[in-house]
């Protein structure tokens, strides 16, 4: 039933001391939740034409599409689905460690809230418990925090997931023409900047050494570039940026037909796949798509207060009140589901840690080459459980630049170029981090099938994957999702690590991965995967490479290209 009820938000006619940590900005459209623990019940939005509770709140039901929305007392009762114990990250107000946690609600289970558990010891959690919800007042908020249940029936079952493969690929659409832009576009130049931990230069000047050295691989010069494609683009992203397109048009005085930069696009390796789409319909000739990160650089400033410290207040985020603040703390938790529903280990995590290791050590651009043992990696200081430090990737300073050119202008170049035989953009899982996929990493399901719709190839004719590592579970999911093993079957096909060798039947993130080359956000897996398709990767070649595949991103939306050779 719905429920009208306007909750005072301050008690005895004043609201709380607050404690310092993040609090949720309050609108109009959320004051009935952040304000519920006023009389101690909690409030979600409900659609009152099928009853479907709607969370975070929205103007329109995604289930029925009506506008008839209200708001419903709910019992506070939920299932605990997920939960990390976080060690690394302190906030104001909130100092680890801290559980940060996933609670299903009895009323509709595909409403998930990020919270905190509280009142009880964190090795006593586990998924299946019956939770209710205590609010805790800070400021003018009352924060809806879960504890365990007094009592505890037999272990709840946690909400299930379409991962079925069948039923992934009933959700793409067919293409809509057998003609394939895909077909139009090549890969004809790559260029690295110089990659390390605290280069200490300006972003800029990161950005226009790989632009450089992408155009002259290519056999062009700056004139002959007619677009350019950055992610993120401009605007406040901290270290994860470099100013975008109008940074590099200002510094390098081009004038492009075409320009695209934006962080909502197919992963971070998005930029090459919106290049092709302008080259295949005919707005440019060679696109210059960059991306660049100076995190280390940017976070040593900021301590020396060379920079300013982001702007504090409220936020509008329904997860960094509850100390969610990383995509650590989200995949975490899908993790542990996956270790909850498979069977996976840490151990199982660290094959990939020590794969990528191993490559490293043959490139020379890599931030880390020392050896690794899976002792190493098992005994590394915890980040949030189950992550380990070397379950992460290295922060770094360093740009990447691909050029994407038109087909019929790429056999002139000065390389064979690399052709684009598919890609996989697809979004078949909600974008909300903690309303999405349980087991596997949110948005990698829905690219990677869209992926092998647009192609008659398979996984058996991948000779090299270059996947997205962020943290070891990113990899771990394009690898079940690209079907190099089923859903759910890493553990057997990671153990030991022989299958994802140079020398195994896949290959996996040939130069070190972002675990261990460095953080260059995808782009470096593109990079790489042009690298072997060419065979100029030195030690680490994979030899006889032909077809890669490379993925970038996930929670946000992500990508994949399938990637070949012209013979």
């Amino acid at each position: 039933m719905a429920d009208s009820t306007v909750v005072d938000p301050v008690v005895g006619g004043k609201a709380a001391e607050e404690s310092g940590r993040p609090l949720p900005q309050i609108t109009p459209q959320n004051r009935f939740f952040w304000t519920s623990g006023a009389d101690g019940r909690l409030r979600l939005q409900e659609c009152e034409s099928c009853s479907a509770l709607i969370h975070p709140p929205q103007p329109i039901c995604r289930y029925c599409r009506s506008h008839q929305l209200g708001v419903r007392v709910v019992s506070g009762s939920a299932t605990l689905i997920g939960f990390t114990v976080n060690h690394r990250f302190s906030l104001p107000g909130l100092p680890a460690p801290y559980v940060v946690a996933q609670v299903a609600i009895d009323e509709d289970q595909r409403v998930r809230l990020t919270t905190n558990v509280v009142e009880c010891d964190p090795a006593q959690l586990a998924l299946g418990m019956w939770m209710e919800v205590v609010f805790t007042q800070d400021g003018d908020v009352w924060l809806p925090l879960f504890r365990p249940a007094a009592e505890q029936p037999a272990s709840l079952p946690l909400p299930t997931d379409d991962v079925d493969p069948g039923q992934i690929r009933k959700s793409v659409r067919p293409m809509v023409t057998r003609e394939k832009f895909e077909d139009k576009v090549a890969l004809t130049g790559i260029g690295m900047s110089e990659i390390g931990r605290r280069l200490m230069v300006s972003p800029m000047a990161l950005t226009l050494q790989a632009c450089e050295r992408a155009v002259a691989d290519a056999g062009l010069t700056m004139d002959d570039i007619d677009g350019l494609a950055s992610y993120p683009g401009a605007g406040q992203v901290g270290g994860f940026g470099e100013g975008g397109v109008t940074g590099v048009e200002a510094a390098l005085g081009l004038r492009p037909t075409w320009h695209n930069g934006g962080i909502e696009t197919f992963g971070p390796g998005g930029s090459v796949i919106t290049a092709m789409l302008a080259v295949a319909s005919g707005l440019a000739r060679h696109v210059l798509c960059y991306r660049t990160l100076w995190e280390a650089t940017y976070s040593e400033q900021m301590r020396r207060g060379e920079i300013p410290p982001p702007a504090t207040g409220r936020t509008p985020s329904w997860m960094v009140p509850f100390g969610a603040t990383s995509a650590a703390h989200t995949l975490a938790q899908n993790a542990q589901r996956h270790f909850h529903r498979y069977g996976t280990t840490r151990e199982t995590l660290g094959w990939i840690a020590l794969n990528q290791r191993a490559n490293a050590a043959l490139n020379p651009t890599a931030v880390y080459r020392d050896p690794m043992t899976m002792d190493d990696y098992l005994s590394a200081r915890t980040i949030t459980t189950p992550f380990g430090l070397y379950d992460c990737d290295v922060p770094c300073d360093g740009s990447i630049a691909v050029i994407v050119s038109a087909v019929d202008a790429a056999h002139d170049l000065a390389k064979p170029p690399v052709l684009v035989e598919a890609v996989g953009t697809q979004i078949v899982e909600r974008i909300e981090w903690d309303q999405s996929t349980l087991t596997h990493e949110p948005q990698v399901l829905g690219p990677a099938a869209h992926l092998w719709s647009r192609t008659s190839m398979s996984p058996s004719d991948v000779d090299v994957a270059e996947l997205y590592d962020g943290f070891t579970f990113n990899c771990l999911s394009w690898i079940e999702a690209l079907g190099f093993c089923g859903i759910g079957e890493a553990k057997d096909f990671l153990d030991g690590g022989t299958n994802i060798a140079r020398d195994g039947v896949l290959p996996l993130n040939t130069h070190g991965g972002q675990l261990s080359h460095g953080r260059t956000h995808g782009m470096g897996l593109i990079h790489e995967a042009v690298t072997q398709l060419r065979g100029d990767a030195g030690a680490r070649q994979v030899p006889g490479a032909r077809v890669a595949v490379a993925a970038t991103g996930g929670l946000s939306p992500g990508g994949a290209l399938l990637l070949r050779t012209d013979a």
